[in-house]
Parts: C-alpha cells; structure tokens; sequence
C-alpha cells in the first residue's frame, strides 16, 4: 500500500529535491551533470526527477507570444506552402468586410526589423498595406530603399509609396529612391518613355540589386485591385475572360499562380515578375477573407518566400485545393 503510494505522490523530501533541481535547470540554466555534482546523484535520476516534476504538474511549461499572434497558424501556414516565414495575427470583428487590417502593417514591420540588415536594398511595392508598414516601422539597419512600382495616383504620391519609400529611407538612415509616375500608363509607348526618365531609371537600376521586398496582394474586384480600378470595364471583362484571379505589382495570376494578361506589364512601371522571382526575400502583406484566394494564388505562383496576414485569410488557405509545391521553389509555375 505504501509503494503505491509513492508511486501516485511525492513525499516533502522529494518534492524540495525536485523544485531544487528544477529551479537550477529551468531558471538557472544549470546542465544536468551540474545539477547531479551539486546533489550527489547520477544524471540519469536528475532527468528522471524532472521528467516527474513536470508529470506532477510541479513545473508549467508555458510557450507564450503576444495575444494578437497565432502561433499555431503560423506555424501551419508556413508548412503547407513551404514559406520562409508565415506570421499570422488576429483578424478584428468586421474581419469579413476589412481586406488587409492595418494591424498587418505594425507586424510586418517588426517582421522587417528583423529580415533586412545592413548593406541591404529593400524594395517597397504600391498596397496600402506596405504602406500601413512604413507608417509603423521604428527601426531598420542602415539600408537602401528603392520604389518597385509607379503609384495608384501620381496626385496622392505624397500620402502613398512615396512617402512610405521616404519613411523607411528616414527609419534607416539610407538613399531612397521614389518614383514619381503613375503605376499604369494608357499604353506601352507612354510607360517605355517614362521607364526612360533619369529618375525613374534611376530607381530601375536598382531592381536587380534588391534584396528583400515587400508586396501586396489584390483580388480581381473592385476596391480590392489598385489595377483592377484603374483599368476600364471592357479591359476589366478582357483580363476576367484570361480567368484572373490576383494581382501583386501589377501582375496578374490565375487559381493555380499562373501569371496571365502579360500584355498589361508593358503599360505598367514596375518591377518584372523575373526580377521578383530572384529577390532572396519576398514578404507580402494580405489578409481578410475577401483576399484569402487571391493570397493562395499568388502564393502558388513562387514570387512570395513569406506572408504577413491574419486568421481569416489562413484558415482559407489551410483548406484551399491541393496541396501546394514548396514557395521557395520559385521556378515560374508556366515553365517559363
């Protein structure tokens, strides 16, 4: 009766040994051949012992990370696309009406304080969601900043990628380099002549040269694509026929990541999808449900090595059709 006991209990004296020892690994770093000098017993009873501390619910192991962080999602999210990083953080309330919550921004700019270091060259594409980012950031090591696309009004530019290029420019104490032009121009003849320009060349030159960017993602409706609301209503039926599903940068994709609709890129100023596909580091910036397929597409496509976005968006995307190849694959999904 009385080894039965011991069995289910411990007694005073094993106890007190066991929270001694348990401090001395848990909080005070000690290994446990230390620990075992310490008490005169073999390493092999001191795991014992802490193995039965943590049985006996003497010792709490608790993985914490601040509330709006779900971990659990990340760290799914991360697997099924095989992303370098996936953080995903609390959808708020009206999740389902909100694309790309301005939480996503602040957490994406602590994602970038710790992806950039110093020397590096990072890349700033039009979304409002890069945008709530450079508002956020607080801190960069010294880098360059360069614009990757023209904006959605070349008469907000002060209010939109401009000032975002400035902001983390300021925050990092590097060169920045804006791009003072519309991000869509009537045709190729207008886009080729301005991609001419001393500046905007300027700024091209250093496309090849980025190593880290940051991206959004739209989903082909209005309000949702910057691209979508600039084209007209028979370009919009064109691009839909080609079965468009997402745009990032201005180009456009498919369900399965195909890009579709090249002929638009030659109207556009922004950085080639070639030129993102050899980028080290791609992180885009989406989220609601409303984004949630698009973000899939887009993912499928190769050009995005890491994704900020919330709980809604996820638990689409943990479901959404097959399982994809691996996001740092990056070879283009149409062989070419």
């Amino acid at each position: 009766m009385s080894a039965g006991r011991s069995a289910m209990r411990m007694g005073p004296a094993e106890l007190v040994q066991a929270a001694a020892m348990a401090r001395r690994f848990y909080l005070e770093g000690k290994s446990k051949i230390q620990i075992a000098e310490e008490f005169g017993v073999s390493r092999f009873k001191v795991a014992r012992v802490l193995e039965t501390a943590l049985e006996r619910d003497l010792v709490r192991i608790e993985i914490r990370v601040p509330a709006e962080l779900d971990a659990e999602r990340s760290d799914a999210l991360r697997a099924r696309y095989g992303l370098r990083h996936a953080v995903v953080v609390e959808s708020p309330a009206d999740a389902e009406e909100t694309p790309d919550p301005e939480n996503l921004g602040e957490v994406a700019a602590d994602l970038l304080g710790e992806l950039v270091n110093e020397g590096d060259v990072l890349g700033l594409a039009w979304g409002r969601s890069t945008i709530h980012m450079a508002a956020a950031l607080d801190r960069l090591p010294p880098c360059t900043v360069v614009q990757l696309t023209g904006v959605y009004d070349a008469g907000t530019a002060e209010r939109g990628s401009v000032e975002a290029v400035r902001r983390a420019a300021q925050v990092s104490g590097g060169d920045a380099h804006p791009i003072y032009a519309p991000m869509l121009l009537p045709d190729a003849a207008t886009a080729a002549a301005l991609r001419n320009q001393t500046g905007i060349a300027r700024a091209f030159e250093y496309f090849d040269k980025v190593t880290v960017a940051c991206v959004s993602i739209g989903s082909w409706e209005p309000g949702i694509s910057t691209v979508h609301d600039m084209l007209s209503d028979e370009e919009r039926a064109h691009y839909a026929s080609l079965g468009v599903a997402a745009e990032m940068s201005a180009h456009l994709f498919d369900s399965e990541g195909r890009r579709v609709g090249r002929d638009l890129g030659e109207r556009c100023i922004t950085v080639k999808a070639d030129q993102l596909r050899r980028i080290p580091e791609v992180v885009a910036i989406a989220g609601g449900q409303r984004k949630a397929a698009a973000i899939d597409a887009v993912l499928r496509s190769g050009l995005v090595t890491s994704l900020v976005t919330d709980t809604s968006a996820a638990d689409y995307l943990m479901t959404a059709g097959p399982t994809p190849r691996s996001a740092l694959n990056r070879a283009d999904p149409d062989g070419v």
